[in-house]
């Protein structure tokens, strides 16, 4: 087994063991919020699982590793996304390097290595050099992701972002929207693994509404 591989596994089984332990009701104004107005789906038909986050969030990269080993579990009927938030123009490059790296399909284990860079290797991904180091140390196509971050699909993108952050009230990272309507966050809930756990009962509510 690789040790990548490994520590999912180790990652998903503690997780399991958390719950085991985990109170299960969830309570709204305790452990969730609920949107006054509940906003579409991006795919009809499945229940919808948002991550509202920043590469410069250390809460979102301390969320990261249960989040993933999380995600790994959903069922098919679950349609899991990530949004990039930027509140302030030093954020924006990171918005523009999550969707540049979607766009040339560099998607799975960079995402974690962004977070990587940025918190224990303290990289600034806000430059054209720094960006082209650090594709160039992952195997990443370091032209076609500079052509990517100007593309203006990846421009739409950001813009889009922004507005969907304002219209889900997002106020701070990491932050999860379940199908359009109810928000939780590790803050909120507690903790990490207690956010999970709001979570998959707001799908299972979410489930019993269609």
């Amino acid at each position: 087994m690789k040790r990548r591989d490994f520590a999912i596994s180790m990652a998903l089984s503690t997780l399991a063991a958390d719950w085991a332990i985990a109170a299960t009701d969830v309570a709204e104004g305790r452990d969730y919020t609920t949107l006054q107005t509940p906003m579409p789906v991006a795919v009809p038909g499945k229940i919808e699982v948002i991550e509202f986050f920043g590469y410069w969030c250390p809460h979102c990269n301390a969320f990261e590793p249960k989040l993933e080993a999380w995600v790994k579990g959903l069922p098919a009927d679950v349609n899991f996304r990530r949004i990039p938030v930027a509140w302030q123009e030093v954020m924006v490059p990171y918005q523009k390097l999550y969707y540049a790296l979607e766009a040339i399909g560099a998607g799975g284990d960079v995402h974690g290595k962004v977070f990587k860079a940025y918190h224990d290797q303290r990289l600034r991904l806000d430059n054209d050099a720094n960006i082209a180091t650090f594709a160039s140390a992952i195997g990443v196509d370091k032209v076609k992701l500079a052509d990517a971050m100007k593309a203006f699909s990846v421009a739409s993108k950001i813009r889009v972002a922004s507005q969907q952050s304002s219209s889900y009230q997002i106020e701070g990272v990491p932050t999860l929207v379940i199908n359009g309507k109810y928000v939780t966050s590790p803050e909120m809930a507690k903790s990490e693994v207690r956010a999970l756990q709001v979570v998959d009962a707001l799908i299972q509510k979410a489930k019993t509404q269609k």
